[in-house]
């Protein structure tokens, strides 16, 4: 393998391609999804007494796949690791700490993609049902449902974020700033938790009882207790918005004005629901509130 500089030893490599990540705002979730794969990549090479990475072959990253799946990991697992992988390469071979990148033809495994969970009409009629003696978390369900904003958006939310017909979606770990729609049903939700929200100095939409910030697993984990609650099976949070995506879909609304609400950064990201639908209804000029 060859190299265009000094040679840069593989655990050297991976804090400055982690800080890389960092800099450039990435999602914390994907910078320590990305660190855990490489750690357990270099862990492996160190055991083939690869110390430095212009060392590394192709079949040092073919061996360390096939460990992978002799252990048990999913060919869904494998292939993230072969994106990890791939993602580390890149921001080795562009710094010049390797002139060639071993990871380039490593092909990924074919797996079956699962469709995502959307509720039923019937699903989320029992969710708000659950949650409607609960102001707080009511104007949570509704604001997820009719909006598609992700949950740690929906936390970070400020009273002065609510528009008259619109939500302000903060800027947060490399996603930019942007305005959602924001229907009767929701402001409705919202205007009822303001008007018992507890009283205090904290700028944040949505708090505790003691006027801290309602955080993304205690969000999380009321959601889950109303979904069982509701007797809705294999439902998690981020199935809400799904649910907003292919309703809007089967309605007609367009790819772009969707992903465009949503922060999708890649227009494909949002073509993929289409896939998972059946059939599409004819577009109308709106799309049907849930």
């Amino acid at each position: 393998m060859g190299y265009m500089a000094n040679p840069v030893r593989l655990r050297d490599a991976h804090g400055e391609f982690l800080n890389h990540l960092k800099s450039k705002n990435r999602a914390s979730a994907t910078i320590l999804a990305y660190g855990k794969d490489i750690d357990q990549l270099v862990a492996f090479l160190e055991e083939m007494q690869k110390i430095h990475v212009h060392e590394v072959t192709r079949g040092d990253i073919e061996g360390f796949l096939a460990k992978l799946s002799k252990n048990g990991y999913t060919p869904k697992s494998v292939s993230r690791k072969i994106n990890s992988t791939k993602t580390f390469y890149r921001f080795l071979k562009i710094n010049e700490y390797v002139s060639d990148d071993p990871s380039l033809f490593i092909s990924h495994p074919k797996y079956e993609t699962k469709p995502p969970r959307v509720l039923s009409e019937l699903e989320y009629r029992a969710l708000r049902d659950a949650c409607r003696d609960d102001a707080r978390i009511s104007a949570v369900v509704e604001i997820l449902l009719q909006s598609g904003i992700r949950i740690g958006e929906l936390a970070n939310l400020h009273l002065d974020d609510v528009k008259e017909e619109s939500l302000y979606i903060r800027a947060v770990e490399g996603h930019p700033a942007r305005e959602v729609p924001l229907n009767r049903a929701s402001k409705q939700a919202v205007n009822r938790y303001i008007a018992v929200r507890p009283k205090g100095k904290n700028l944040h939409l949505f708090i505790t009882k003691t006027g801290r910030p309602l955080l993304i697993r205690n969000i999380r984990s009321a959601i889950d207790r109303y979904l069982r609650i509701a007797g809705i099976k294999d439902a998690k949070v981020n199935d809400l918005r799904h649910t907003f995506i292919t309703h809007h879909l089967q309605n007609g609304t367009s790819l772009t004005i969707i992903s465009k609400w949503v922060g999708h950064k890649r227009l494909s990201s949002t073509e993929r629901y289409l896939q998972f639908l059946k059939e599409r209804e004819e577009p109308q000029e709106k799309a049907k509130e849930l």
